[in-house]
């Protein structure tokens, strides 16, 4: 009997990095996808299966598919990690700048989703994993173009949901909560590479320095990569998964206040978390 067949995004570092070694681990065969394929040298040598991707380009997402179809006959699950947090006032982003925030974090997951599914209604199943945020339901300050990406990630997956259904493909949603990988360093940098210079100077200071710190090895108040990859796993094996995993440090929580609390309430304590206090 022949494994379910895997294709995991953004799969270089992190989150991705860590559910590939899951899902190969719960017996997938599992192909892991980044730009640089360089950085996945881990993920080959203990088998899993690596290919170049870069999920804005349609030339590259339809050869790692047509490559997956021509080897295993077949994609069972498609995990869509690949994203990135472009980070400034919206004041200061240049539009190009969050166009590109938009083509990685919510068009490069519908062309993942459009060049599967074809395969995947052949079959009669699938699994389509959408890595969101808690940030899907909240936004925090500096983060506008972000938060927008993941909003539309969230409305995207429940329209996909009920349009899926009647062909046996699940969509699953994960947000995550504070995760502890470089991508907070990087979010980070670019807070004060947009604004850290302007009229929101104190206000990028104070909120790269909370984020940052978030990258850090041991970091309090956040969660490891793994604890991720274990709901996806849950996810991908589940005979009826849920539609929403909410996981990591804070997802919970904040989602869960934003729900009850009244707007300004909940701007006080996403400023107070955030360190934009001033």
């Amino acid at each position: 009997m022949t494994s379910n067949v895997a294709l995991v995004t953004g799969a270089s570092a992190g989150i991705g990095e860590a559910v590939a070694r899951r899902l190969q681990d719960a017996g997938f065969t599992v192909y892991a996808a980044a730009r640089r394929v360089d950085r996945m040298a881990g993920l080959r040598d203990r088998g899993v299966r690596t290919i170049a991707l870069d999920v804005t380009d349609d030339a590259s997402a339809r050869i790692a598919i047509e490559q997956i179809i021509a080897e295993q006959g077949r994609i069972d699950m498609l995990v869509n990690n690949a994203g990135y947090g472009s980070y400034g006032a919206l004041e200061d982003v240049p539009l190009a700048e969050a166009q590109a925030q938009l083509d990685v974090n919510v068009l490069g997951l519908a062309r993942m989703a459009q060049l599967v599914l074809p395969h995947m209604r052949e079959q009669r199943s699938g699994r389509i994993v959408n890595v969101s945020s808690m940030g899907g339901n909240f936004t925090t300050p500096l983060g506008a173009w972000y938060h927008a990406s993941k909003y539309a990630v969230e409305a995207i997956s429940d329209a996909m949901r009920m349009e899926l259904a009647p062909f046996g493909i699940d969509v699953v949603v994960i947000q995550p909560g504070s995760i502890r990988t470089e991508w907070g360093a990087i979010a980070a940098d670019k807070f004060l590479e947009t604004s850290g210079r302007g009229v929101y100077r104190s206000l990028a200071e104070a909120v790269a320095k909370t984020l940052g710190n978030s990258s850090l090895p041991g970091a309090r108040m956040t969660s490891s990569p793994d604890v991720v990859a274990r709901a996806i796993t849950r996810a991908a094996t589940a005979r009826r998964p849920r539609t929403r995993y909410r996981i990591g440090f804070g997802a919970k929580p904040l989602v869960f206040a934003k729900q009850i609390l009244p707007d300004r309430a909940f701007d006080r304590l996403i400023k107070w978390g955030t360190g934009a206090t001033g």
